[in-house]
């Protein structure tokens, strides 16, 4: 079978959706969101990722199409779409999406922490690609699914939203964020805000230090965007509900295991201290050669770890 762009036309027709209030909306607009992506470089191949832009846009064209009592939930939608010819999912090594009695998902996080990506048809990626295609499939769910409405922009406005307050909040007033979101929304809601939060988290930290281990000063960068460093929470954000900048630090990922099982701590004068439990040999890639060490540091310095996550980590975390 040729997979032209009218089979694309037509596939996108006949999505299989639960039949309730006229229809499940959920695989219409994941895929109006891929199509944005695709449209503004942030999906660069054939495989889908489960991003901080694909969520917030799923949510976003959401509460401007969706008229329905049907539930929000983007993990649906990602998984139940490999009932369609042209999607794939693809695991991790060595696991399995975690399901329900029901064979529905179990939540977003248990997805993301399963499937290494989604994957579409290269031949379908090519039409998402070519901005008229883009506009022709676009413009086929618009009038299929939602035809009361002729068209929708996104804005991505929540997106500088939640990075504005992860860098610049302090922790008393992001954690109140958190609480009130937990209040206000969804299990699934809340589930797919944090997952946001923590993604952005992961990626502005690393940023901000270059994508340099605040250690060992360790750099290494790729064409591919690959980077060879962590965002560290210095407060385990279970326990402090904290993803501002200030709880973060950059470290590799042997000092972020390191720092996480209280080998390693932070000075208030950003010194490395060591456990007097660490037990090691002298090798050129021993911890105890940086006692004393001071940390790098962002060029901003209201972007520094806070005195008082540091403070709570030597307290809590360091091995005495």
């Amino acid at each position: 079978m040729i997979k032209n762009l009218k089979y694309y036309v037509s596939a996108f027709k006949k999505l299989k959706r639960a039949h309730q209030h006229g229809g499940a909306p959920h695989k219409p607009i994941l895929l109006l969101s891929i199509l944005e992506g695709v449209s503004r470089d942030e999906i660069p191949s054939n495989k889908i990722l489960i991003t901080p832009e694909l969520i917030l846009c799923f949510k976003e064209l959401w509460s401007k199409l969706v008229q329905s009592p049907h539930q929000l939930n983007f993990a649906l939608p990602f998984y139940h779409m490999r009932s369609e010819l042209f999607w794939k999912l693809v695991c991790k090594p060595g696991n399995e999406i975690s399901l329900t009695s029901s064979r529905s998902i179990k939540s977003l996080v248990s997805l993301s922490e399963s499937l290494q990506n989604a994957e579409i048809d290269e031949d379908l990626y090519l039409f998402m690609s070519d901005s008229i295609s883009n506009a022709v499939l676009r413009m086929t769910i618009i009038k299929h699914y939602f035809p009361n409405i002729e068209d929708v922009k996104v804005e991505y406005n929540s997106l500088q939203s939640i990075k504005n307050q992860i860098l610049n909040d302090d922790q008393i007033k992001y954690k109140s964020r958190i609480e009130s979101l937990q209040k206000s929304l969804s299990k699934e809601e809340v589930e797919e805000d944090l997952f946001v939060r923590g993604s952005l988290f992961k990626r502005e930290v690393p940023k901000l230090y270059n994508y340099t281990c605040a250690i060992s000063r360790m750099r290494i960068v790729s064409t591919s965007n690959t980077q060879m460093v962590d965002a560290c929470h210095i407060v385990p954000f279970s326990i402090s509900k904290d993803d501002t900048i200030g709880n973060g630090i950059s470290l590799s990922p042997n000092f972020h295991r390191a720092f996480d099982r209280g080998l390693i701590s932070i000075s208030k004068d950003f010194k490395i201290i060591v456990s007097e439990k660490l037990i090691e040999d002298q090798t050129p890639f021993s911890i105890s050669q940086f006692v004393g060490v001071k940390i790098l540091l962002p060029e901003n310095s209201s972007y520094y770890p806070s005195a008082e996550s540091l403070e709570w980590h030597r307290n809590n975390r360091l091995l005495r």
